[in-house]
């Protein structure tokens, strides 16, 4: 198939070149659709019975089951990843105490930095970063650093600034080897690149939603392995309580939760008009298949390394990088971005990288329309 042909399910201009999902993606027009209808019958609040307040939510852990080869009871649904991290870290804290340390990777996003650094200063633990590699090797970085002492390592699938990738595999079978607690940061990359959750095997997993799973903001999904399944959650939920369906006998406090991982859903996700959105985003990446995602948009990048290296931008080898996204080292980065801003090609700035992010909304026309503005501003 060429480069575009699901170019109609989103609205984005032809004219625009938008090589920017790591910062926020398009939103499928199928989702817009959903969000409005959603909207609209909050207008109509004698059309919802008990059951709305779940169904939605339900059948969003019904798709990440399927798109991630997992059971849907180990799914929560949470508005953001720091929400998320915020609950892993505050379940781990009892077990931390001074001596003990929390791996964190070099120029990390913050919703992965803050929560740990917090937990270190409440329980005198220390954390140790791992230098970003020069030839973007984090696998090896990584590997090198753990040692019985690391207690939790706070990871990503690749890094946010440039794309470069990490062996989660091997990472995960080196902290169960040394009883590491992983938890993954995985809002850039999951949805765009292929993980086998039955060998990674993490014990805490966030993607925010409005990226690389093309949801709208507000919805993010949060895996929780099922040994931590009776952990204490961030809230107390009234909807997260078994029996919460009958709304009659709430009257009747109960102590036990729902099953699974639902006691960590975010308070009031079951009602949130996001959802429908959310939904309509990952029934389409179902159809895709991530490995067709991962595939297509490793053929984009590809191309446009090459081109760009061509060009005199530094690119990191084939074997670093993920497949979705690219970093390019320039010169002057800002004056980069600008020059292509001016040709309407949309990328972001992360640390030192130039980072340009397609998904299946980009035409050839698009990529010829980088590769022209990049050739032009070398």
């Amino acid at each position: 198939m060429p480069v575009g042909e699901f170019s109609d399910l989103f609205d984005v201009p032809p004219d625009i070149a938008y090589f920017n999902t790591a910062y926020n993606s398009p939103l499928l027009t199928a989702s817009r659709a959903a969000l409005q209808e959603a909207a609209g019958s909050k207008c109509r609040p004698w059309e919802r019975s008990a059951s709305s307040f779940f169904d939605d939510a339900e059948s969003l852990r019904t798709i990440c089951a399927s798109l991630f080869a997992s059971e849907a009871d180990n799914f929560a649904i949470v508005p953001a990843a720091s929400y998320a991290i915020s609950t892993a870290s505050r379940i781990v804290e009892p077990m931390l105490g001074p001596g003990d340390r929390i791996l964190l990777l070099d120029q990390e996003f913050p919703s992965n930095v803050l929560p740990w650094r917090r937990v270190a200063a409440e329980t005198g633990c220390e954390i140790v970063t791992v230098e970003r590699p020069p030839d973007g090797g984090w696998t090896k970085a990584v590997l090198d650093r753990l040692s019985r002492d690391i207690r939790v390592a706070a990871l990503s699938a690749c890094h946010w600034t440039d794309g470069a990738a990490l062996d989660l595999a091997s990472i995960a079978r080196a902290c169960r080897s040394l009883d590491v607690i992983l938890s993954l940061d995985v809002t850039q990359s999951l949805g765009a690149v292929p993980l086998d959750l039955a060998a990674v095997r993490p014990d805490f997993m966030v993607a925010a939603g409005y990226k690389w799973l093309l949801c709208p903001y507000g919805a993010s999904i949060f895996y929780i392995d099922p040994r931590w399944h009776n952990a204490r959650p961030l809230e107390e939920s009234w909807l997260a309580r078994a029996g919460s369906e009958n709304f009659a006998a709430l009257v009747h406090y109960r102590d036990e939760y729902r099953a699974g991982a639902r006691r960590f859903d975010v308070g009031e996700t079951c009602v949130t008009t996001v959802l429908p959105g959310a939904i309509a985003a990952l029934a389409q990446l179902d159809r895709w298949t991530v490995p067709f995602v991962a595939a297509r948009l490793g053929e984009i990048t590809a191309r446009i390394a090459s081109d760009a290296a061509g060009f005199g931008y530094e690119v990191l080898a084939a074997q670093h990088r993920s497949p979705h996204m690219l970093g390019l080292r320039a010169r002057n980065p800002q004056d980069l971005i600008e020059k292509l801003r001016a040709a309407d090609v949309y990328v972001s700035q992360r640390g030192e990288a130039v980072r340009i992010a397609p998904h299946l909304h980009v035409t050839a026309d698009n990529i010829a329309t980088l590769l022209d503005a990049l050739r032009a501003a070398a």
